[in-house]
């Protein structure tokens, strides 16, 4: 049985839409960052630095700008002393949440005991 996959042999990852899925959620922190959002509907800065720990402030600020610029999460800044900036989902990045929950759910069916 010859069953076509995602990252065919011969093609650039990068030319795949398992490539450009990679290039979405890779990296340390970018799933986590989608699931507190999801669970959590709207957070603030200083809100997810919190539910990811040891996030230092600059590396949340970059990937806060990566995400924003793949269209998964919206920012929203409130023109007020002391500034307030609020990051949700994107109907993009919600459409991606299945997609990490199958990732979850197949790591917890094979996971070494």
């Amino acid at each position: 049985m010859n069953e076509e996959t995602c990252a065919p042999s011969g093609v650039a990852l990068n030319d795949t839409g398992f490539g450009y899925t990679l290039s979405l959620i890779g990296g340390k922190y970018k799933m986590l960052i989608l699931y507190a959002l999801a669970e959590n509907k709207v957070l603030r800065h200083n809100e997810l630095k919190r539910h990811l720990g040891g996030i230092a402030f600059k590396t949340l600020s970059v990937v806060l700008k990566e995400l924003e610029a793949d269209a998964l999460i919206i920012r929203k800044e409130y023109p007020q002393v002391p500034p307030k900036v609020e990051y949700f989902l994107s109907s993009k990045g919600v459409s991606l949440i299945p997609v990490l929950h199958t990732l979850c759910e197949w790591g917890e069916r094979h996971q070494p005991v």
